[in-house]
């Protein structure tokens, strides 16, 4: 099996980590199946976070009698420390659990500092000197504040994008972390479901000191990872074609569905409405095609031009000239 070092927190996560957002879709019965199948079958590491609606509760009820066996990692979204401490307490509660391993700062629009007037970082240190948490880390998808972070050198790991799809400068960034000993959480390790080969994905990043959390909520495609322990995918001249053929597929301005543009205040499904020419070049279009979400595309046309969504893109997308476009491209499917 495939493992990889998070960096000075010394612990040592399978190459395949569980991302627990997607078990939100799933009910309780099947999401306790798919974590416990999870663990036995040899996935250690599991990431989640108090805004994944009961994701935090799912896996605490489907792992809690093994919670010396597996590393959790969750976050705290919020910007105030009352806030800060409520999140905690509510995760430890729904997890089933006295301590965290990993808490991190939830996708903050700046990189938390001692004496930065906010608290939060304090209210980080006490919750490690209570025992409550084990390790700090930080999730982000704003290439400055990841970088503040790591060279700060007050956060032991950090969570980004990162995937085929990259570019040199999230790759620079990968081997930041590993100049300053910071273990790197790899999130959309699959482009948001852009990537649709698991198989070159995993070989891809498996030359990078990188621990992948993928988002899993079918047996089908967690059974996939869980084949790769065996058998990990190496990078072949015919996977390396492959990706080059992405990339080039793929260039550009593309929206990654990371859903920060979102609530829409015209009831647009932004994170999925901006990038639906790529969705139905890469999935069965007919899905897509279907009345449900035709309906979803027409609400494009009652975008307020607010400009919500454009100042909250942490890749500096104009959402709204994307919609249209993919809205455009849309109609000629129909």
């Amino acid at each position: 099996m495939d493992t990889v070092r998070l960096g000075r927190t010394n612990l040592i996560v399978a190459k395949n980590g569980f991302g627990a957002l997607p078990v939100q879709r799933v009910d309780k019965e099947q999401a306790v199946k798919l974590l416990r199948r999870a663990y036995e079958g040899g996935i250690n590491y599991f990431d989640t976070a108090h805004i994944y609606s009961d994701s935090e509760e799912k896996l605490g009820l489907a792992l809690h009698d093994v919670r010396d066996k597996i590393i959790i990692s969750t976050k705290a979204m919020t910007t105030t420390v009352e806030g800060f401490w409520e999140q905690l307490h509510t995760s430890l509660k729904r997890l089933q659990t006295d301590y965290i391993d990993i808490y991190q700062f939830h996708n903050p629009a700046f990189c938390p500092k001692p004496g930065d007037g906010s608290g939060l970082y304090e209210a980080m240190l006490e919750a490690k000197e209570q025992g409550l948490i084990r390790h700090i880390g930080i999730t982000n998808h704003q290439l400055a504040v990841a970088e503040e972070a790591v060279k700060s050198g007050l956060y032991e790991t950090l969570q980004f994008p990162f995937s085929y799809l990259s570019s040199e400068k999230e790759e620079a960034l990968v081997r930041l972390c590993e100049e300053h000993d910071v273990g790197f959480i790899c999130m959309k390790a699959l482009a948001g479901g852009l990537i649709t080969h698991s198989d070159v994905a995993y070989a891809y990043l498996a030359q990078f000191p990188v621990a992948p959390i993928w988002g899993i909520q079918r047996e089908s495609e967690l059974e996939e990872f869980l084949s790769y322990q065996d058998v990990p995918p190496v990078l072949t001249d015919e996977r390396l074609a492959f990706i080059e053929k992405e990339r080039k597929e793929l260039s550009g301005d593309f929206c990654r569905g990371c859903g920060y543009c979102m609530p829409c205040p015209a009831g647009i499904e932004i994170n999925n409405c901006a990038r639906m020419s790529l969705l139905l070049r890469r999935a069965p279009a007919a899905g897509y095609l279907s009345q449900g979400w035709q309906e979803k595309m027409a609400k494009i046309d009652g975008c307020i031009s607010c400009g919500q969504c454009r100042s909250r893109c942490p890749y500096g997308l104009d959402t709204p000239a994307l919609l249209r476009k993919n809205y455009e491209d849309y109609k000629t499917f129909l």
